[in-house]
């Protein structure tokens, strides 16, 4: 299984805006909508990556916990839905509401705003302060789906953890590492 790591964009970098579809509500929303004052969690993810579905339920107990404590959890999907249907809008809402994900999941059919986030992989997680700076890039922890190591979120968690408490988060972060996204010819 081919592996991708993450850009790692400069930390302090603020959050490109965007305007996207929301396969599971159906409304069309922006990262004005969305964003909380608290901190936001931007995750490019997609349907069939071996990467993401082996940290889809993780990253839905993560969003719960935190959206309990103000944080906004937004997911996208940038994938070539051409080449890999089963990443476009239908099949989105389907896994969407199969899995119960409590955020929205957006798809960005032109790759924009993938390209503005410089996301390179799925999933790709950033974190983003309340004033929408990036504080935190990186994997969600040192799982994968080879390496029988539990799924937990420590990493993120901590950042999050951190964000909320308002200590300093380290800036030593390790990329994420998945598929590439599936770019368009």
């Amino acid at each position: 299984m081919p592996q991708t790591p993450s850009n790692m964009i400069p930390l302090g970098k603020t959050a490109p805006d965007f305007r996207l579809p929301d396969t599971l509500s159906g409304k069309t929303l922006s990262l004005k909508d969305l964003q909380s004052d608290k901190g936001t969690v931007i995750m490019f993810i997609c349907n069939h990556c071996p990467f993401v579905k082996h940290v889809q339920k993780g990253l839905v107990k993560l969003a719960e916990d935190y959206q309990k404590k103000g944080v906004s959890f937004i997911a996208i999907s940038s994938n070539d839905a051409e080449d890999y249907p089963e990443d476009g809008p239908d099949k989105m809402r389907s896994v969407g509401q199969a899995l119960h994900y409590p955020f929205p999941y957006l798809y960005d059919e032109t790759q924009d705003v993938a390209r503005s986030y410089q996301a390179a992989c799925t999933p790709d997680l950033y974190l983003f302060d309340g004033k929408l700076r990036t504080v935190y890039r990186g994997q969600l922890d040192d799982s994968r789906p080879s390496n029988n190591i539990p799924v937990t979120g420590k990493d993120l968690r901590e950042a999050l953890d951190n964000l909320l408490a308002g200590k300093p988060i380290s800036p030593n972060q390790k990329p994420s590492m998945g598929c590439n996204i599936k770019w368009k010819e």
